[in-house]
Protein backbone atom coordinates (compact mmCIF):
# COMPACT_ATOMS: atom_id res chain seq x y z
CA UNK A 1 0.00 0.00 0.00
CA UNK A 2 1.24 3.69 -0.98
CA UNK A 3 1.25 6.75 1.42
CA UNK A 4 -1.59 8.25 -0.95
CA UNK A 5 -3.67 4.68 -0.43
CA UNK A 6 -3.18 4.84 3.80
CA UNK A 7 -4.19 8.24 4.04
CA UNK A 8 -7.49 7.53 1.96
CA UNK A 9 -7.72 4.25 3.85
CA UNK A 10 -6.96 6.52 7.31
CA UNK A 11 -9.55 8.98 5.96
CA UNK A 12 -12.26 6.84 5.50
CA UNK A 13 -12.04 5.50 9.04
CA UNK A 14 -12.05 8.32 10.37
CA UNK A 15 -14.72 9.99 8.64
CA UNK A 16 -17.15 6.30 9.31
CA UNK A 17 -16.05 7.02 12.97
CA UNK A 18 -17.51 10.33 13.38
CA UNK A 19 -20.47 9.80 10.62
CA UNK A 20 -21.39 7.21 13.73
CA UNK A 21 -20.20 9.10 16.66
CA UNK A 22 -22.49 12.09 15.50
CA UNK A 23 -25.19 10.32 14.06
CA UNK A 24 -24.42 11.98 10.78
CA UNK A 25 -26.14 8.74 8.36
CA UNK A 26 -28.71 11.38 7.17
CA UNK A 27 -26.39 13.79 5.62
CA UNK A 28 -27.03 13.35 2.03
CA UNK A 29 -23.71 13.63 -0.50
CA UNK A 30 -24.45 16.91 -2.22
CA UNK A 31 -24.52 18.57 1.85
CA UNK A 32 -21.45 16.37 2.49
CA UNK A 33 -19.60 17.81 -0.43
CA UNK A 34 -21.14 21.43 0.94
CA UNK A 35 -20.38 20.73 4.68
CA UNK A 36 -17.11 20.10 3.26
CA UNK A 37 -16.05 22.76 1.28
CA UNK A 38 -16.97 25.10 3.89
CA UNK A 39 -14.61 23.36 6.29
CA UNK A 40 -11.53 23.54 3.61
CA UNK A 41 -12.44 27.23 2.96
CA UNK A 42 -12.31 27.61 6.55
CA UNK A 43 -9.13 25.52 7.22
CA UNK A 44 -7.80 27.38 4.21
CA UNK A 45 -8.56 31.14 6.21
CA UNK A 46 -6.59 29.18 9.21
CA UNK A 47 -3.85 28.65 6.87
CA UNK A 48 -3.59 32.62 6.17
CA UNK A 49 -3.47 33.53 9.02
CA UNK A 50 -0.27 31.87 9.22
CA UNK A 51 1.08 33.82 6.58
CA UNK A 52 1.57 38.08 6.84
CA UNK A 53 -0.51 38.71 3.98
CA UNK A 54 -2.11 41.80 6.22
CA UNK A 55 -0.28 44.52 4.33
CA UNK A 56 -1.50 47.43 7.02
CA UNK A 57 -0.31 45.82 10.02
CA UNK A 58 2.67 45.43 11.37
CA UNK A 59 4.99 42.01 10.66
CA UNK A 60 4.10 39.45 13.65
CA UNK A 61 6.35 36.48 13.79
CA UNK A 62 5.36 33.46 12.01
CA UNK A 63 5.05 29.89 13.19
CA UNK A 64 5.86 27.11 10.46
CA UNK A 65 4.41 24.27 12.63
CA UNK A 66 1.13 26.15 12.41
CA UNK A 67 1.14 26.43 8.78
CA UNK A 68 2.32 23.49 8.37
CA UNK A 69 -0.76 21.70 11.09
CA UNK A 70 -3.58 23.68 8.46
CA UNK A 71 -1.88 22.00 5.22
CA UNK A 72 -2.76 18.97 6.79
CA UNK A 73 -5.97 20.18 8.13
CA UNK A 74 -7.01 20.73 4.05
CA UNK A 75 -5.53 17.69 3.19
CA UNK A 76 -8.49 15.59 5.30
CA UNK A 77 -10.76 17.23 3.94
CA UNK A 78 -10.06 17.04 1.01
CA UNK A 79 -9.13 13.25 0.79
CA UNK A 80 -12.86 13.72 2.48
CA UNK A 81 -14.43 14.98 -0.42
CA UNK A 82 -13.13 12.57 -2.87
CA UNK A 83 -13.67 9.72 -0.75
CA UNK A 84 -17.29 11.20 -0.50
CA UNK A 85 -17.37 11.93 -4.34
CA UNK A 86 -16.58 8.42 -4.80
CA UNK A 87 -13.08 8.64 -5.87
CA UNK A 88 -10.19 6.49 -4.22
CA UNK A 89 -6.33 7.04 -4.01
CA UNK A 90 -5.83 5.81 -7.43
CA UNK A 91 -8.76 7.58 -9.45
CA UNK A 92 -7.40 10.57 -7.51
CA UNK A 93 -3.98 10.21 -8.70
CA UNK A 94 -5.02 9.34 -12.33
CA UNK A 95 -6.87 12.67 -12.55
CA UNK A 96 -3.95 14.43 -11.11
CA UNK A 97 -1.89 13.60 -13.64
CA UNK A 98 -4.39 13.97 -16.17
CA UNK A 99 -4.73 17.75 -15.20
CA UNK A 100 -0.99 18.45 -14.29
CA UNK A 101 -0.43 16.94 -18.07
CA UNK A 102 -2.98 19.91 -19.23
CA UNK A 103 -2.10 22.44 -16.82
CA UNK A 104 2.07 22.40 -18.81
CA UNK A 105 0.10 21.97 -22.04
CA UNK A 106 -1.61 25.14 -21.46
CA UNK A 107 1.45 27.21 -20.55
CA UNK A 108 2.87 25.99 -23.74
CA UNK A 109 -0.19 26.62 -25.72
CA UNK A 110 -0.21 23.16 -26.61
CA UNK A 111 -4.22 22.99 -25.14
CA UNK A 112 -7.19 22.92 -27.16
CA UNK A 113 -8.70 25.84 -23.97
CA UNK A 114 -7.53 29.30 -25.54
CA UNK A 115 -5.36 31.99 -23.13
CA UNK A 116 -3.21 30.40 -21.31
CA UNK A 117 -0.27 30.41 -23.24
CA UNK A 118 2.47 31.83 -21.63
CA UNK A 119 4.38 33.13 -24.63
CA UNK A 120 1.60 35.35 -25.30
CA UNK A 121 1.27 37.11 -22.01
CA UNK A 122 3.40 39.60 -22.54
CA UNK A 123 1.88 40.74 -26.09
CA UNK A 124 -1.17 42.40 -25.13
Amino acid sequence: MDKLDTIFTMQKSLNDEITALRHLEDVTPDQWQQKLTLAMLSEMAEALEGTDFKWWKNKKPKDPDYLKEEIVDMLHFLVSMALRAGMDAEELYARYLAKNKENFDRQHGKSKKPGYDASEANEA
